[in-house]
């Protein structure tokens, strides 16, 4: 990297609780709902106290769904004040929200059939709650393949986010850029892809402070790549998990310690790194050059990502899946056959087999996996009547 080379960041979070959960929590662990709920809300506060540093937030639609339930709003009111926190993210213009499936799905584990309507009905909950459509997309669990492409373009995607360790150079034998951007092809559509740095991705989950994190990305970026262009370094991790996340004093946690000391050297000029939304990065630096992605997830626990062990890598993950693509083709054949006739039963069939494609119920191996057979047995009961 040469000394005129400037460095772009782009700080994302990810937000997702499984069906039903913040209400299990509030009832069973009311410690625990009030670290989880003032994460939510500390982004939205943090990007209002200094509006000229942007970042980026994700949610999946199932969390906003809970967040709308009049009950949960009731029972978390003493920590937050959901609706207001929601009107937060209203105001916040330097926050861009990147779109996801609503139920949060392993897309390249569940029928493609289905991804379309997890797409939309994620798209439709954004613009309903946050009056804006989403240019970005985050894959639920960093779970991509090339074959999504299209489906995200028909939705209305312009850009994905994806684990670097995936992308791979369209050129045979070129080496891969981890700090640029790149665009990929697949079916006669394209996508702009956005690698995401896992390493400093993993940092920014575990704990970092500014002095070491502007050091490392200099280096990073220094010994990764020689190039003469301008590089973009992307860390995204979960906005909730975590000790250092869930710090309920703000100064020891990762806004308090970390985002306002970052922000504050950037906006004093005390470093050359410039803070930027991606989706206004693209629009003035759109991709030259070419890329693959390798099929894979991002690196959880022992799991490096290259496969989706955590999640269908036991015999009984393995038989749970086969259950849902035989539940998902008899609900397809029923629905061929009744085509635009409305049928409740249905309807509220697809609505259990949507919900049981939810990848925490995977990923929780033996612990949740009955809530997958619960949703598909009601599944089957409901198209046994249409």
């Amino acid at each position: 990297m040469s000394a005129k080379n400037k460095i772009y960041y782009g700080m994302g979070l990810h937000m997702h609780q499984p069906p039903g959960n913040l209400k299990l929590l509030i009832e069973h662990n009311r410690w625990e709902a009030q670290q989880i709920i003032k994460c939510y809300d500390r982004a939205a506060r943090y990007a209002l106290k200094y509006p000229q540093a942007p970042f980026h937030v994700d949610f999946s639609g199932i969390l906003l769904e809970q967040f709308l339930d009049q009950n949960i709003i009731d029972a978390y009111k003493e920590y937050v004040d959901i609706p207001q926190m929601l009107d937060n993210y209203r105001k916040a213009k330097n926050i861009e929200i990147i779109g996801m499936g609503y139920y949060h799905p392993i897309f390249p584990l569940i029928p493609q059939d289905d991804w379309s309507e997890h797409l939309q009905k994620g798209r439709a909950i954004f613009e309903k709650i946050f009056g804006q459509s989403p240019k970005g997309f985050w894959p639920s669990e960093m779970a991509f393949c090339m074959e999504m492409i299209p489906a995200l373009k028909k939705a209305g995607y312009e850009y994905v986010v994806v684990d670097h360790v995936h992308v791979h150079n369209a050129k045979e034998g070129q080496p891969v850029d981890p700090f640029k951007l790149y665009k990929a092809s697949f079916g006669g559509s394209e996508i702009v892809i956005v690698p995401r740095n896992r390493d400093m991705s993993n940092a920014q989950e575990s704990g970092l402070n500014p002095a070491w994190f502007l050091k490392e990305s200099k280096h990073k970026v220094a010994s990764g790549f020689v190039s003469s262009e301008d590089r973009l370094l992307v860390t995204w991790s979960d906005g909730e998990n975590g000790g250092w996340f869930r710090q309920i004093d703000e100064n020891a946690g990762f806004f308090g310690y970390f985002w306002e000391p970052l922000v504050q050297k950037v906006l004093l000029k005390e470093t050359d790194i410039t803070l930027v939304k991606l989706g206004e990065y693209i629009k003035k630096n759109p991709p030259k050059d070419c890329a693959t992605v390798r099929t894979g997830a991002w690196n959880v626990g022992s799991t490096t990502g290259f496969d989706f062990g955590q999640w269908n890598g036991s015999e009984s993950q393995k038989r749970a899946l086969g259950y849902l693509y035989q539940v998902d083709t008899w609900y397809w054949e029923k629905q061929k056959k009744l085509g635009d006739v409305h049928n409740e039963n249905l309807e509220n069939a697809r609505a259990c087999i949507l919900d049981a494609e939810t990848s925490c119920y995977l990923f929780w191996g033996e612990m949740w996996l009955p809530k997958i057979y619960e949703r598909l047995d009601s599944a089957k009961r409901l198209l046994e009547r249409v």
